[in-house]
């Protein structure tokens, strides 16, 4: 019986993938509390000129060609007392438009395997032709067999982006972003939130590179923790910066758990900052009459600790 064909773009090049212009899927409802009432977004009658202005940017984003480039520049070998492995620096670059930020994240070849597992259970058909580089029994730490795995990987991770279900995937995002969004959020619960803040701005840059420009409510948990940890470090003003930067998100797609606490926290930042805040007190009190009852009031720290316990 013939294999299906995996439908594939043509791009000339392993680690240049032209990305489509669809959403991510995982960005729901069901993950996000959004209500179906907004998921295409709202009409321009319901927005203000700053988020107008932020709605029509972001739709001329999308129409801009944009092409992810993966690059594993370097690895290196760590022993531990009982284990020795290898770790591969991951860099994402994304073309078509001035790319000035190096992000790049560690991954172990074992996290590759897990992604791989995740990703057959899911789309094992369309993944036929998509060999993850074998597991070797020795040699491992071969300087000359680093060198072939980093370029074995960097063109695995190409081939990945450019089946159209994969690179949509949440277990294609979580890869880059989810072991840094763990820690990151233990050590904010431990009140270690310089540290924090350099691996959520890790997180964020990841995500706007892989799609948070088409698919924003995916930025809106990490912003906030940013917030929160901006804000307990004395920094008021980069707090509210990133505070206004989740709000029309949290407006525009009903991301009702955030509304409340996040405009509570807008509103006393506002005071700190001597910012007018009398429209953000109107609509904090409408929010909360209108949750009157219905759920608890948490704080928007309450909210974020909860976040990958």
């Amino acid at each position: 019986m013939a294999k299906r064909a995996v439908p594939q773009e043509n791009t000339g090049i392993n680690t240049g993938i032209q990305q489509s212009n669809d959403p991510y899927p995982e960005a729901t409802a069901e993950s996000l509390d959004l209500e179906d009432s907004h998921q295409q977004g709202p009409s321009s009658s319901c927005m203000t000129t700053k988020e107008l202005q932020q709605h029509w940017g972001a739709a001329k984003h999308r129409l801009k060609p944009v092409k992810l480039l993966f690059e594993i520049p370097s690895a290196r070998t760590i022993a531990q007392h009982l284990s020795k492995y290898v770790v591969y620096q991951i860099v994402l670059i994304r073309s078509g438009s001035y790319d000035s930020k190096r992000v790049s994240v560690e991954r172990r070849y074992s996290d590759f395997v897990h992604l791989h597992q995740q990703l057959l259970e899911d789309f094992s058909e369309e993944l036929e032709e998509v060999i993850l580089p074998r597991k070797l029994l020795t040699g491992n730490f071969n300087p000359e067999t680093i060198w072939e795995r980093r370029l074995a990987l960097r063109d695995y991770l190409a081939q990945l982006y450019a089946v159209r279900c994969v690179r949509h995937s949440r277990h294609f995002l979580d890869f880059f972003t989810e072991p840094e969004q763990r820690r990151a959020h233990r050590l904010l619960r431990a009140g270690q939130f310089g540290p924090a803040v350099a691996l959520l701005e890790t997180v964020l840059e990841f995500q706007e590179k892989m799609g948070g420009w088409q698919s924003p409510v995916l930025l809106v948990p990490t912003l906030c923790a940013l917030t929160v940890c901006q804000r307990d470090l004395e920094e008021p003003e980069s707090a509210f910066t990133m505070g206004q930067r989740a709000l029309p998100t949290v407006r525009r797609y009903g991301l009702k758990r955030y509304r409340g606490p996040l405009l509570e926290m807008m509103v006393d930042l506002g005071y700190q900052l001597g910012r007018p805040v009398a429209q953000l007190q109107e609509e904090l009190v409408q929010v909360r009459d209108a949750e009157r009852g219905l759920v608890s009031f948490r704080s928007l720290k309450e909210l974020v600790v909860q976040e990958f316990t």
